[in-house]
Parts: structure tokens; sequence; C-alpha cells
């Protein structure tokens, strides 16, 4: 698998799947399987067992989504793809169709 580009914490809308055109944050990156955690995208039902922390009952939970099928969200909106771009000695991430840097 390749470097993922999207990491903890960015906004990135959905571009391919059952929730295309969702917006959220990345709760979870999984780079190994090149996999995201999108809130309140790709929501599950499962059924969990009581226990003293958890009532037990259905629960529904964000499960993961392809990091391919996911764009990184610039300031004003649009998806972009993200590239790297050495600002002052620094490699950060940018996106490809503004120019705007990601990284906080």
């Amino acid at each position: 698998m390749s470097k993922m580009k999207i990491k903890k914490g960015d906004k990135v809308i959905v571009i391919a799947g059952d929730d295309k055109g969702k917006t959220g944050e990345v709760l979870k990156a999984m780079p190994k399987e090149g996999k995201v955690v999108v809130q309140g995208v790709n929501l599950v039902k499962r059924h969990t067992k009581p226990s003293q922390t958890n009532p037990g009952g259905i629960v529904t939970k964000e499960a993961a989504i392809q990091v391919s099928n996911v764009a990184a969200l610039t300031a004003d909106g649009k998806p972009s793809k993200v590239g790297y771009k050495v600002v002052d000695g620094v490699k950060k991430r940018v996106a490809r169709k503004s120019g705007e840097v990601i990284d906080n």
C-alpha cells in the first residue's frame, strides 16, 4: 500500500459508494489497510453483549471505508487531491486544486 495522504482530523468528502457526497472528519486512519473511519459515514449496526461499561443492545457505529473513496476538502468546501510541497524548509501537505496548505 502506498503512503496515505489523508490523516486523522482531516475534513473529507466521500466521492464513491453508497455514502457519496457525505462529508465528515476522519476519526481514525489505518495506513496498513488503506482505510479510514469517517464521522457519520458508512454506518453499521452491531449487536453488543452487555458488560459493566456497556448496557448492550444494537449499537450504530461507523465502519472503515477505503481511502481511495474519499477526497480532502479545501477551505472553500471543494474536494481536492493532496500533494506535498516544501514551505520554509518544512514539507507540508497542500491541496492540489488551490495550492493551500492543509497541515495545521
